[in-house]
């Protein structure tokens, strides 16, 4: 892998991350004292940073470090997320978003574009703001009340259990100068003299050392720096060093927030400040000892025993040592696949499939059983290919509607609405081109109800509703394809008020009558709109047409449902990929066309003569609509004695579809259509099949849905859609 490859790595990567840190910052306003979302965010953070250092992106590096300095005192308890805090490191991810994408596009971050460049220092120099030292009134007070009240070992301080050597003072070392040192950075508090090995007044050495203490210090130093000062009597004293309560939390964050990285449990407790590496050297070596004497103990034991460390320590370290063990196995199964080559291996798979139909197609030809039982094998083994290539394609949806808390959170605070998002169905997964293009609609629609659709604060209360407002995104899976659904719980749409602006703008006529879902439909024609004010979100009739036809490009419909008062709901209907299918073949003359298999109810024979009643089909008791394919693609060729009803169904909706002749299923590979055919709204692509020949693939919800809509008597005559009587 060449240098460009692994920036790329880093770019893909800290997209990622940036999105990891957006949730969580989210996250917080919910829950501002959350420890494990503030280790994410400084997680995130750090890895960034430390990524863009291998590629000498001191810019990306100098900024992240001033976030990652100011998230540090937020683990420390130093600072607090508030709504200001998650605002700013909102805008500091947005800005770091922006900082590799001008990576990602080869340009020099060392000159900035003056916008770029402005934003960049007022991000820096906001974040400086909470790097200020805290003012002594706020902090020292309750600090120094307690160091001057003299609170004994039990305190919030270190606790120093101190029995030096006999040899102590004949090595030229004196206690009382250590303390005056210890003094230097931090407080003795109180201390209490050991006189356990004093012998009797007739045995005393005067150069030998029997004193021990026990004390209680106060510092904001580390412990490997209070160790520093008994590194000269270490070797013959029984020095141990217990943090205060307070620094025991802080090494349980620390553990918390060490990097995935294979280490042994004595690394862990000494990278985050716990354990020092004389006192490891002291455990290692008790530990060969007890194994000497056949009596093996866990490293944790010792420590605990030695009270080296505390025990909710001890037990936050292993926990972390089994969490990079796990992490480090799920990894190793997972590896980053670029996306074009994902592409060119389904491009490569529907060709396996063209190529091996065309060979099964030659062996019917040659009537050859040798050959005809081996392109049975290919045909198995290629489907099994196509089932399995196919998933590689799939994707969460969750992460895209997880993007949309942003987009609540500033468009509410922007209208001045108190609404939430709530989401469902996130583990749902879509073809990643869907995925892809279908995040614009979304946005629109999800705007578009916090805009129109959620009251303000004081209607909602007059009206008996919550403050809060409420957004929905949902997805699932329904008889094949895939169900996004956007709803809110606000005042609903008024279906008169849209028949009268309908009315107005001449789309429908003044005598007209049309069913609810009719009426809502007419949202989606362009440039519609019943909204009194235009606002910077909406209103100007331009966007409900474009989200249509965005769907329908995708092979989806979209309809809409609203109770007036109660909200309105919006569901899209996609196809599951938009790449290989299963497919029925069918045949009208000489040209063929593709159902979606799963869209397929029944088949049956239609024979000569067979009347229909306004273009319906008695079947088993029930009238189905009747589409002739002929007519409704104007093919002059003469129909067959005997015909063929093939019966699909998809959202409630049913009809059937006469054909001549059935060929039977068939995978299809699904190609795009050329502009000549743009008008052709009944048509969702073709295929080849195995001789060469061209079929088209029918879109089959749309051809329901122009069923279901409302027509005047001359569009049904001149669409000859509907079957002649």
């Amino acid at each position: 892998m060449n240098m460009d490859e692994v920036l790329q790595v880093f770019i893909a990567e800290s997209q990622e991350l940036l999105q990891q840190m957006e949730e969580a910052l989210l996250q917080l306003e919910n829950d501002p004292d959350d420890a494990d979302t503030i280790n994410a965010i400084f997680r995130a953070a750090h890895t960034i940073k430390g990524s863009a250092g291998l590629f000498g992106l001191d810019v990306i590096v100098a900024f992240t470090h001033i976030a990652e300095s100011v998230l540090d005192r937020v683990r420390n308890g130093e600072l607090r997320f508030g709504k200001d805090m998650t605002a700013l490191f909102l805008q500091v991810g947005d800005h770091l978003a922006r900082l590799v994408a001008l990576v990602d596009s080869g340009a020099d971050l060392e000159i900035l574009e003056p916008d770029t460049q402005i934003a960049h220092q007022q991000l820096a120099e906001r974040l400086s703001h909470y790097l200020e030292p805290v003012q002594v009134s706020e902090s020292i007070p309750a600090a120094t009340t307690r160091i001057e009240r003299g609170q004994g070992v039990g305190a919030d301080h270190w606790h120093l259990s101190l029995r030096f050597g006999p040899d102590t003072l004949r090595n030229g070392m004196d206690p009382l100068g250590l303390f005056r040192y210890l003094n230097t950075f931090g407080k003795i508090v109180s201390i209490v003299p050991l006189l356990d090995r004093i012998p009797v007044a007739a045995e005393m050495d005067p150069e030998t050392c029997y004193l021990g203490f026990e004390m209680a210090f106060a510092s904001d130093a580390e412990k490997a720096t209070i160790e520093g000062a008994f590194e000269f009597v270490r070797e013959d004293s029984l020095i141990r060093i217990l943090p205060p309560n307070s620094k025991s939390e802080q090494y349980l964050e620390l553990i918390r927030a060490l990097p995935e990285e294979d280490m042994r449990l004595g690394e862990i407790l000494m990278r985050c400040g716990t354990l020092t590496a004389n006192e490891l050297q002291e455990v290692l070596q008790a530990q060969v000892q007890g194994q000497e004497r056949d009596e093996p103990r866990p490293i944790g034991r010792v420590l605990v025993e030695e009270s080296l460390v505390q025990p909710p320590v001890i037990a936050a370290a292993l926990q972390k040592q089994q969490q990079i063990k796990d992490n480090r196995s799920s990894e190793t199964s997972l590896i980053r696949v670029d996306a074009g080559k994902l592409d060119k291996l389904i491009d490569l798979v529907g060709e396996l499939i063209i190529a091996g139909a065309g060979a099964r197609m030659t062996a019917q030809t040659c009537g050859h059983p040798e050959m005809l039982e081996a392109t049975e094998l290919l045909s198995r083994l290629v489907e099994e290919v196509r089932d399995s290539a196919l998933p590689l394609r799939m994707v969460q949806i969750g992460s895209t509607f997880n993007r949309f808390q942003r987009v609540v959170r500033d468009v509410a605070g922007e209208i001045g609405k108190d609404i939430a998002l709530s989401i469902s169905g996130g583990e749902t997964e879509l073809d990643k081109t869907v995925v892809e293009r279908i995040t614009d609609p979304l946005t629109h629609l999800v705007r578009n109800a916090m805009d129109h659709g959620i009251e303000s604060v004081e209607t909602r209360l007059a009206r008996g509703k919550p403050a809060q407002g409420k957004v929905s995104l949902n997805a699932y899976h329904d008889a094949g394809s895939i169900v996004l659904e956007v709803s809110d719980d606000g005042g609903g749409l008024d279906a008169q008020r849209i028949l009268a602006k309908a009315r107005e703008r001449g789309l429908i006529g003044d005598g007209q009558t049309l069913s609810e879902k009719e009426t809502f439909a007419l949202i989606f024609e362009p440039g519609f709109s019943t909204a009194e004010q235009v606002s910077n979100l909406s209103g100007r009739g331009v966007g409900m047409d474009v989200v249509k036809r965005n769907i329908t490009a995708l092979r989806g419909t979209i309809e809409l449902d609203s109770t007036l008062g109660q909200g309105t709901r919006i569901r899209i209907r996609l196809p599951l990929t938009l790449a290989i299918i299963d497919g029925f073949l069918v045949s009208v003359g000489q040209a063929g066309y593709v159902i979606p298999l799963e869209m397929v109810e029944e088949c049956i024979e239609l024979p000569a003569g067979t009347a229909f009643k306004r273009g319906h089909l008695e079947l088993r008791g029930q009238m189905l609509p009747i589409v002739r394919l002929r007519d409704l693609f104007e093919q002059e060729s003469q129909p067959p004695r005997r015909e063929s009803v093939v019966v699909v169904r998809q959202a409630g909706l049913r009809a059937g579809l006469v054909v001549d002749q059935l060929a039977g299923e068939f995978q299809t590979v699904i190609k795009p259509l050329g502009k000549i055919f743009a008008g052709c709204s009944e048509l969702g692509g073709f295929t080849i099949l195995g001789d060469g020949s061209v079929a088209l693939i029918l879109d089959i919800p749309r051809l329901l849905s122009q069923l279901a809509a409302p027509r005047s008597a001359a569009q049904h005559e001149s669409a000859q859609v509907y079957a002649h009587e």
